[in-house]
């Protein structure tokens, strides 16, 4: 790739694919290193997801040159990967607000274009939607209408999730002509260490090896068929000259004609083989591999780091660093310390190792540690068996994944009351990311499972002391924290657990210097803050506002979701004019909603709720996403004003 190229002389000249199918082929290698500068370029500014993109920029050209789009579909699995996809129908100008605020997206979005057929943004669904769409177009085909085709993009690390094994057995059962285009890079999020990418690796089927198949197949369709009884026989005799020549796997037993594996980063051979097996009528799983990173070192080199990232320097791909410790480090050296003096923990993810802070566990303790695939169903139930077997397991998932995972939670974990300990990272406003990534829903799905108990941190400290506190408990727990620096630890935040009930963060405490003044001044109002503590620093400016405005402020963290000892609260409720709920959670079902009614059936009714509204929210930074949802400080403070 050229190192300086200034202008993206070819790339700003596309503005759908019809422009793209008019380049020579001995331009394209030029278009793909301006599509790659222009995508590090622009990453490197705003975040988001670079080695995947990186790693695909020759297959969605090759893609985009031989189907239709919008006619013919393109889906992306995830979807973290279709920068490439984006820049040539039509968003290269555009592309510059990538992630940010009413810019465009990281992942496809419907509304963003007619080349963008789902809202995709969790692993494993793209090959049910495409067959779902296929017969959908199938149903309502006019007679003599061209059949239009679906081309899938999946993962490797994709397919440990068993959505897309549920989606191939019935592709084959209902023989669609639908296109599957597996990208192979032997990487997830964090690397591969499933079965199905040791499988991949052994499948060595060569281009010479596709042609020797081909040849077999053309010289078995000649052999007549008879609509006699003799059918039955030629029927068995052409399966049988083809076992002798042509070895099986795993998608071709599932009813798939298979290719490859094919250079994911040469376009004429990737052209080639996609307008051959356009022509086929049956499913096809053409096996594509690729180097996540392409063309730009630090990424090649180190594509876990590279997968989700903040700005970085594009000359040595140096990323920010911060000092404050993060919830997920805090985390990560709180479960250290507990499993060095207890054997029995263990810690699962969802090929989110170092997402989730488990890294550093999975080295030091790796016959205790299991990274099950992007399989967050699997994990909470081989939890559960772990559990029963006399282990205590800790499962590392983001938020807005335990979604999938409702079910195993429910009947394999809260049912029989087993100590499995659940950490969801990313909890409430996830910058970047957008509508499939928010971790905004966990309270509300969980809170009313019985026997399942939900804590909220504030801090590293109170977030170490719950960990502990969990692995004593001997029954299923679920600990959510954000995505976000810890914030400066009060005293306050060391107070011993008492089951049920939160941290009271007087004035006095949480800014001394403002609450002086009132002991010459008696302040009209006293407001009690309530909140979790993953919004604990806006809920904290919000109360020093008030202060300034000679309003009393007490913070009361909710450290238990539930259970909740609700005849406390409500005391110590009433002793406030005022009570003003902070959730970073949807409000519909949320906890602010069920203590703002427990307070209303006990007599107390001047109370408020500020938590996220009913609607998904998009992309952006954490303050531009807490401002627009009413969630950020002033919106607090005019709340209890």
């Amino acid at each position: 790739m050229p190192s300086l190229l200034e202008h993206f002389t070819i790339l700003s000249n596309i503005n759908s694919p019809e422009d793209l199918k008019k380049i020579s082929e001995e331009k394209l290698p030029e278009l793909a290193a301006e599509i790659r500068k222009k995508i590090i370029d622009t990453v490197a500014k705003n975040g988001g997801h670079l080695a995947s993109n990186l790693g695909v920029v020759e297959l969605t050209i090759a893609l985009h040159r031989v189907f239709d789009s919008p006619r013919d579909a393109v889906i992306f699995d995830v979807s973290h990967q279709s920068y490439t996809h984006k820049l040539l129908t039509g968003r290269y100008s555009e592309f510059s607000t990538l992630r940010k605020a009413g810019g465009i997206s990281g992942f496809t979005r419907i509304s963003e274009s007619p080349h963008d057929y789902f809202d995709n943004g969790h692993s494993s669904t793209s090959i049910s939607q495409g067959i779902g769409l296929l017969t959908a177009w199938e149903l309502l085909k006019q007679e003599g209408e061209e059949a239009r085709k679906v081309a899938v993009v999946i993962g490797d690390g994709a397919l440990t999730g068993g959505m897309a094994y549920e989606a191939l057995c019935h592709a084959g059962q209902l023989s669609k002509n639908l296109i599957v285009i597996l990208n192979d890079n032997q990487m997830s999020i964090s690397p591969n260490n499933s079965s199905i990418s040791r499988y991949l690796s052994t499948l060595t089927m060569t281009g010479a090896y596709q042609s020797f198949r081909h040849t077999v197949d053309s010289f078995v369709d000649k052999i007549p068929n008879s609509r006699h009884h003799i059918g039955k026989f030629i029927y068995k005799l052409k399966r049988g000259i083809k076992g002798m020549f042509l070895t099986t796997n795993i998608f071709t037993d599932l009813g798939f004609e298979y290719v490859g594996p094919l250079d994911g980063h040469n376009i004429k051979e990737l052209e080639e083989n996609l307008r051959r097996v356009k022509k086929i009528n049956k499913p096809v799983v053409l096996h594509v591999c690729t180097k996540k990173g392409k063309g730009y070192s630090p990424a090649e080199n180190d594509p876990a780091s590279f997968h989700g990232v903040g700005p970085f320097q594009i000359s040595d791909g140096k990323m920010e660093k911060y000092d404050a410790l993060s919830f997920t480090e805090a985390f990560s050296n709180a479960l250290m310390a507990i499993a060095e003096k207890n054997r029995k923990i263990c810690a699962i993810t969802a090929a989110m190792s170092k997402g989730t802070g488990l890294d550093a566990f999975s080295r030091k303790f790796a016959e205790r540690f299991f990274d099950v695939g992007i399989a967050e169903e699997h994990a909470v139930t081989f939890a559960a068996g772990l559990a029963t077997g006399g282990m205590i397991p800790v499962v590392a998932i983001y938020s807005t994944f335990i979604q999938r995972s409702v079910d195993q939670i429910i009947h394999d974990v809260a049912l029989p009351k087993l100590p499995v300990i659940i950490t969801l990272d990313r909890s409430g406003a996830v910058p970047g990311d957008g509508e499939t990534h928010q971790g905004l829903f966990d309270i509300a799905l969980l809170k009313s499972v019985p026997n399942l108990m939900i804590l909220s941190p504030v801090s590293a400290v109170d977030l170490g002391i719950c960990l502990v506190w969990a692995v004593n408990a001997k029954r299923p727990v679920v600990i959510r924290y954000p995505k976000l620096s810890c914030p400066s630890e009060l005293p306050s935040f060391e107070e011993k657990i008492i089951e049920g009930r939160g941290i009271l963060v007087k004035s006095t405490e949480y800014a001394p210097k403002l609450a002086v003044q009132f002991e010459d001044f008696s302040p009209e109002k006293k407001v009690l803050l309530v909140c979790t503590g993953g919004i604990f620093d806006e809920t904290l400016i919000a109360g020093r506002n008030l202060l300034g405005k000679k309003i009393d402020v007490d913070i009361y963290v909710l450290r238990f979701i539930k259970p909740l000892d609700e005849n406390y609260f409500v005391k110590l409720a009433k002793a406030y004019d005022k009570v003003v709920f902070v959730e970073d959670g949807v409000k519909a079902g949320g906890v602010g909603e069920y203590l703002g009614a427990l307070l209303l059936e006990r007599g107390y009714s001047n109370v408020c709720v500020k938590a996220f509204p009913d609607r998904f929210v998009a992309h952006g930074t954490r303050s531009e996403i807490l401002e627009a949802c009413g969630l950020n400080a002033r919106s607090i403070a005019e709340a209890a004003i």
